[in-house]
């Protein structure tokens, strides 16, 4: 009996191996906070080029434009979105840095106003990612396209923002909004697609301008 329980725990030390080796020890104590946004806006422009006369006209329209967006694009949509995104590499932070969500988001109106940590954490190397704006354009020139505007903000051991980049990332669209009888599945997948794309954008920006001389 005693050789069939050693031989039992042996077979168990070695199915347990695989799982151990998969657990990657965190290699950095830097944080990554993430917020989506709060805000969704739409803006449709004909001929007339904007104004109060124009948006009476498309109001019907850019209303249910910013009900498809904040269903396509909730909070944990957008983050999904990013999280789907090599954020450590394309924001150049350091490997093993902790990815933390916040499913709420913050209040567009304190966005610029707080210049402190927006989390509690005492991390020594703390960095904060908020989604400002989400906003659909259409307009009679340029065509349909969703624009993201993104703030990244860099902390030391301490309060004060060592580095920030805020910056929209903007591409077209061309199944958003579907029409009577289109794929309307497609049309929201498209938007997730896109946000992503306005990031890498953003993010290959926030990069260059890290690495331009003070």
């Amino acid at each position: 009996m005693s050789v069939f329980r050693t031989a039992m725990a042996f077979a168990s030390l070695l199915t347990a191996t695989p799982a151990l080796s998969q657990q990657v020890p965190a290699t950095s104590d830097c944080e990554l906070h993430v917020w989506p946004a709060e805000r969704m806006s739409s803006m449709t422009t004909g001929l007339l080029g904007g104004g109060l006369l124009d948006a009476a006209l498309h109001s019907g329209k850019d209303a249910s434009n910013k009900a498809s967006l904040a269903s396509a694009l909730d909070s944990p949509s957008q983050l999904d979105a990013l999280q789907e995104l090599d954020l450590i590499e394309l924001l150049s932070l350091p490997a093993g840095t902790r990815i933390i969500r916040h499913e709420d988001p913050l209040e567009r109106k304190t966005m610029n106003k707080i210049k402190t940590r927006r989390d509690s954490s005492s991390a020594t190397c703390y960095n904060e990612l908020i989604v400002a704006d989400v906003f659909y354009q259409k307009a009679a020139i340029y065509g349909r396209s969703l624009r993201t505007l993104f703030m990244v903000r860099e902390f030391g051991n301490d309060q004060k923002i060592d580095h920030e980049y805020k910056a929209w990332g903007g591409n077209g669209l061309k199944l958003f909004p579907a029409k009577e009888g289109e794929d309307t599945v497609a049309a929201l997948d498209e938007l997730v697609t896109v946000f992503k794309k306005n990031f890498e954008e953003y993010a290959n920006n926030a990069r260059k301008a890290k690495s331009r001389p003070a």
